[in-house]
């Protein structure tokens, strides 16, 4: 695990520039860092040490040295990879799982990634082609992002706050990133915050040589081991069992003691039940707040119930308590782990754990993410067949209702649900502002010309019908890899621990997009399929605890603790005010959205309070 950056050009490189960009990774890597240069190419790495400690510093070669990577993550079959290395006569000089690639290249050429089941930013130069090759996974759990400074040339890097300090790099505010923000909290690939920024869409290739710049996606070789939906019910519940079991297993690929998040819920259930079998040491987090209602998933806090299977599974727990003054202390280191505007307030919760595991001497984390994207978990999944034969209601003020209305019965809500289109309706079961809450609190004049938001899941399905499954479907490609693996990631490594998520395995994943929705919603049960594949191992309680999630009450505290924040955000002398984003009456249109009763818009109004630290955080990467 480590971060990487690099530039190819041809041009002289500022004296020290790379450097700095390689000390900006250091979060990513404190173990040790490492340099290649050739001419046209030069890199750097900060490494946080994994697997083979002693032997996997970076770069890594081929045989005669003529290949050389540079990479961010872990292969996980990469045991299995060298086994057909050395059956061909290959000899590897490491134990790290990273030289495979290296090898592979002389093998199987670009073609060599889609071999990989890992987590994984690779930058790999072949000298005899005087090629750059920029890959990154198939799941989307590594970032990698790069500037292109003419039709040749380009710098890269892990974080953007490494590659802006390449001079050169447009640093100017992407207006219609930064509009699409408050709807998800985050910026969906390829944009980013920064007009001369891009994100590598995951499961591509950047290849850069002397022909040009060309990215392209590569195939996802893990098939399932049966089809949702052609295996009688038997036969597909005993292959989750085995796929999802299989994906923990590998994730265990470590030379350091090993974590896991433990919320009491299923998912993170499953995932620590199948860690504890297979280690002879695991320790388990999870997080102790004020425990407040939300109106959405009832009460905030677990851990009584994680600390309870804890006892059982035998780990070693840890229960971190928090509270609104702990978060509200690491808001801005939060907004700079974020690396961009990102206002999932969970992540702060992620921040914590990660903190506590690396206090205790763990670098590695397990999570549970995902297994709502992949086995159909979120509430609004219920409702998703409830909307055909309803009498469509239209909102005749031009205002939006989605299911952040909360002060609305639910049937009102379907009942306008209903009169949306595919995208709207897309946006209104989970997401945050809607169009004219930004237009409210974003200067108009400056953001006349962007694009409605809901043009993302317009582009997923053009102009189709969409069927409950296809809503399901739409989050595992765009919720799932853009909210919580870049929530896993950012926040983990921010405070030097490895995330890992078992349930982003492509073959997890591949499997996943063969169900049914009567195989993932049935009988009043979210994740049927799931449960009934691990219901024999797991107590009886937590297979059939609801969806809880981890919820910050940012409601309830922007109006009462953090109502301070809502002020600084939007004062004259705000960073907000300054780059001249936001209405004069910005500051008094966010407390009348908050203090609505119908609608829940405190994530809202929080994304532009990070935004605005953000703004000044980025201030400081030159």
């Amino acid at each position: 695990m480590c971060g990487i950056c690099g530039i190819r050009t041809d041009a002289p490189s500022p004296e020290g520039v790379l450097e700095r960009m390689v000390a900006a990774l250091a979060h990513r890597g404190p173990d040790s860092a490492g340099f290649f240069a050739a001419p046209g190419y030069r890199a750097g790495m900060r490494r946080l040490s994994i697997n083979d400690l002693t032997g996997g510093d970076q770069p890594l070669y081929n045989a005669d040295r003529s290949v050389a990577l540079l990479y961010n993550g872990e292969i996980y079959n990469y045991h299995e990879l060298r086994r057909e290395l050395e059956a061909r006569g290959v000899r590897l000089r490491t134990r790290s799982d990273g030289e495979v690639i290296c090898h592979l290249y002389d093998i199987h050429g670009e073609e060599l990634f889609e071999r990989l089941d890992g987590m994984f930013a690779c930058a790999l130069w072949s000298e005899a082609e005087k090629k750059l090759i920029l890959a990154r996974d198939l799941p989307g759990e590594k970032p990698l992002y790069y500037a292109q400074l003419s039709d040749t040339e380009l710098a890269f890097a892990s974080e953007i706050k490494s590659l802006v300090r390449y001079p050169g790099v447009d640093r100017s505010l992407n207006l219609q990133a930064l509009w699409d923000y408050p709807t998800f909290l985050w910026i969906p690939d390829p944009d980013t915050a920064f007009m001369g920024v891009k994100s590598l869409p995951r499961g591509h290739l950047l290849v850069a040589d002397a022909a040009g710049i060309r990215i392209r996606p590569y195939a996802n070789r893990f098939a399932p081991e049966v089809r949702g939906n052609g295996a009688d019910e038997a036969e597909l519940i005993a292959a989750v069992r085995r796929t999802v079991t299989g994906a923990v297993r590998s994730r265990l690929l470590s030379d350091v003691p090993v974590g896991s998040f433990l919320s009491g819920g299923l998912d993170s259930s499953i995932v620590a039940s199948v860690a504890a079998r297979e280690l002879d040491r695991l320790d388990t987090f999870t997080i102790g707040f004020e425990d407040l209602a939300d109106p959405y998933h009832g009460r905030a806090d677990e851990s009584a119930q994680a600390a309870a299977f804890a006892e059982t599974l035998g780990t070693r727990h840890h229960t971190i308590r928090v509270t609104a003054q702990d978060f509200h202390k690491n808001l801005v280191e939060f907004c700079t782990c974020g690396d961009q505007p990102f206002a999932v307030s969970s992540g702060l919760g992620i921040l914590s754990v990660a903190e506590a595991a690396r206090d205790a001497g763990i670098k590695v984390l397990l999570t549970g993410d995902g297994a709502d994207e992949a086995f159909g978990g979120y509430s609004w999944y219920f409702h998703l067949a409830a909307l055909a034969g309803r009498t469509p209601r239209r909102l005749g003020n031009g205002g939006e209702v989605s299911f952040q209305n909360f002060g609305m019965p639910l049937e009102e809500r379907l009942d306008y649900l209903a009169g949306y289109d595919p995208p709207r309706r897309a946006w209104a079961w989970h997401y945050y502002a809607g169009e004219s809450e930004k237009a409210l609190l974003f200067d108009r004049r400056r953001f006349s010309g962007v694009a409605d938001s809901t043009r993302h899941f317009a582009a997923w399905n053009p102009g189709g019908d969409w069927t409950p499954g296809d809503y399901i479907s739409q989050d595992r490609d765009f919720y799932f890899p853009f909210e919580m693996l870049t929530k896993a990631d950012r926040m983990t490594m921010g405070r030097s621990v490895e995330g890992r998520v078992p349930f982003a395995a492509p073959a997890v994943q591949a499997l996943a997009g063969t169900l049914r929705f009567r195989d993932m919603v049935r009988n009043g049960d979210l994740k049927w399929v799931l449960r009934r594949a691990f219901e024999d191992v797991l107590p009886r309680d937590i297979v059939a605890r609801p969806k809880h999630g981890f919820n910050v009450p940012i409601d309830h505290w922007l109006q009462n603790e953090w109502s301070h924040l809502v002020d600084e955000a939007f004062a004259p002398s705000s960073a907000l005010s300054r780059h001249e984003l936001i209405a004069p009456d910005a500051g008094t249109q966010a407390r009348r959205l908050l203090a609505n009763p119908q609608r829940l818009s405190g994530h809202s109004v929080f994304s532009y309070i990070c935004l605005n630290l953000w703004l000044e955080v980025s201030e400081s990467w030159r």
